[in-house]
């Protein structure tokens, strides 16, 4: 598919942003959620098709640990954009539940809610013991996903003398977050995949090929339909885009070290550090691979993920510590993208 970057809007590619709610050094956890409902109401300006949240429990560097909240906060702050999770990790969740959050979200903000589902669990094992789940939750996924569908159709055979009020009948968008494994079960489900890193490239494309060949129609969607996910960052200079990856490159690194994931630091302390060979290697490794630099050079390296992938649509995430410089980098993507801003006047302060 030969998909021209610099005028996505005037295709079927779709530009969204994933915020994680990422704590700062200096700053807390309210802060981080508080700039996340502020990026919101910034991509919605700059005409971007989506705004999701994440789902952390138990993450000192993450605030995000009640996304259908916060995307109830995005939703009532904006207007226009679509709002969601990336996503809901249904094996921590009863799917009743979900299914009545979704369906309370949907009732307050008619046509605007996306419900993305991942199958992951707690972040280590005390937080899967404090959430009474564990790995072996992960397993019976589609189980979960097909008894949270049959909420909204009132098609299930578990609990047949119960309904999901008020959900039952709505028609909430679902997506599936996966990588490898995951991919064929969206397919078999017949949802939207939504698949990164943009680094892992040749496994990213195997995936998608896997998903579009076994998907089946569903009532939720009649054909595939791929959304590729990964950082991307824009600047004036390959440095000073290098310098927005540096915060969170160094907080994995340090996760994978010291077995917990800090808030982002400032570049200027992280040049200070003085690395160990392993935390350097890691740290390093954090950087590359992503989507980043001037302008044109983004376009084209999006350009090329594009048209390799097929992508119906592109759902952009960037964590790091300067919150200017990342409104920045969102407002080259979106002149590259060609994105039409939006006049909000009258939209929610």
């Amino acid at each position: 598919m030969n998909r021209d970057v610099s005028s996505l809007t005037a295709s079927t590619v779709h530009l969204s942003v994933l915020d994680r709610s990422r704590t700062r050094e200096g700053y807390d956890g309210p802060a981080a959620l508080r700039d996340t409902v502020s990026l919101a109401r910034q991509a919605e300006a700059l005409g971007y098709h989506r705004f999701w949240v994440s789902e952390h429990h138990g993450v000192p560097g993450v605030a995000g640990s009640a996304p259908t909240v916060l995307a109830a906060a995005v939703a009532a702050a904006t207007t226009s954009i679509r709002v969601g999770t990336g996503g809901v990790m249904l094996p921590n969740h009863q799917p009743l539940v979900v299914a009545e959050q979704f369906g309370v979200l949907e009732s307050l903000f008619p046509g605007r809610v996306d419900m993305g589902l991942g199958r992951s669990v707690g972040f280590t094992d005390g937080i899967r013991r404090a959430l009474g789940r564990d790995k072996q939750d992960a397993e019976d996924f589609e189980a979960r996903l097909e008894e949270l569908l049959g909420w909204f159709t009132g098609d299930r055979a578990a609990h047949p003398h119960v309904r999901a009020r008020p959900s039952e009948g709505l028609r909430i968008p679902p997506f599936l977050l996966a990588t490898g494994e995951g991919a064929g079960i969206a397919a078999r489900a017949g949802l939207p995949l939504v698949i990164g890193d943009l680094r892992g490239r040749d496994r990213l494309l195997t995936a998608v090929e896997g998903y579009r060949r076994d998907f089946r129609p569903s009532a939720w969607a009649e054909r595939p339909y791929v959304v590729v996910a990964g950082t991307v960052a824009v600047a004036d200079s390959e440095q000073e885009a290098r310098r927005l990856l540096m915060p969170e490159a160094w907080s994995m690194a340090y996760s994978r070290t010291h077995g917990t994931f800090p808030p982002l630091l400032p570049p200027e302390r992280i040049e200070a550090l003085e690395m160990t060979a392993k935390e350097r290697g890691l740290y390093e490794s954090g950087l590359s691979g992503h989507i980043a630099g001037t302008e044109d050079q983004v376009a084209d390296a999006l350009k090329s993920a594009v048209e390799e992938s097929g992508a119906d649509e592109v759902l952009v995430t960037t964590s790091t510590y300067d919150r200017a410089a990342l409104l920045d980098s969102l407002r080259r993507l979106a002149r590259v993208a060609g994105l039409p801003s939006r006049d909000l006047t009258g939209a929610a302060a």
